[in-house]
């Protein structure tokens, strides 16, 4: 299954930005012998609308724009499901193992996401019940793709 991120909001160069790109690249070295390739992130630009809810939809099409057809879609919302790291790598397998063939990430804008991308995601994802900067969250979320990897191949990295 080919794995990617679209996010709202680009980050700078810097220690966040390295962090963040260790991690996927660890994750698109490592995820093949489990069936997940990373397919790279698309960062789009906050959108300049009026009002938020303007903002939502247009954010949500741009981010929508970047599931293959079939994909099976993960948004990150602070309304979400929060998940231990091994449910999580199994909601990802359970995805992979059900035949889909792509899966996108879809990182929202500082507004949230616009109700109807939430409805129609597979999985609505909370990193946690606190308010994470997007940099903190990119990198939460990078470490946790790595570690899902880890889980379903065995490796040691994940230890409980």
């Amino acid at each position: 299954m080919r794995v990617s991120l679209a996010a709202i909001g680009r980050m700078k160069a810097g220690p966040e930005r390295e962090l963040v790109d260790r991690y996927l690249q660890r994750f698109g070295a490592t995820g093949g012998p489990v069936g997940l390739d990373y397919a790279g992130l698309s960062e789009f630009p906050e959108s300049r609308g009026a009002q938020a809810e303007m903002r939502k939809r247009e954010e949500a099409a741009r981010l929508a724009a970047t599931l293959p057809e079939g994909a099976a879609s993960i948004v990150l919302d602070e309304r979400g499901r929060t998940l231990s790291s091994e449910e999580f790598a199994r909601a990802i397998a359970d995805l992979r193992d059900g035949g889909r063939r792509g899966l996108g990430i879809l990182i929202g804008g500082p507004d949230g996401h616009d109700p109807a991308l939430r409805q129609r995601a597979d999985l609505v994802l909370a990193l946690g019940r606190m308010t994470f900067p997007h940099q903190i969250a990119r990198i939460l979320l990078a470490e946790q793709l790595y570690r899902a990897v880890t889980i379903l191949s065995g490796h040691p990295y994940h230890r409980v």
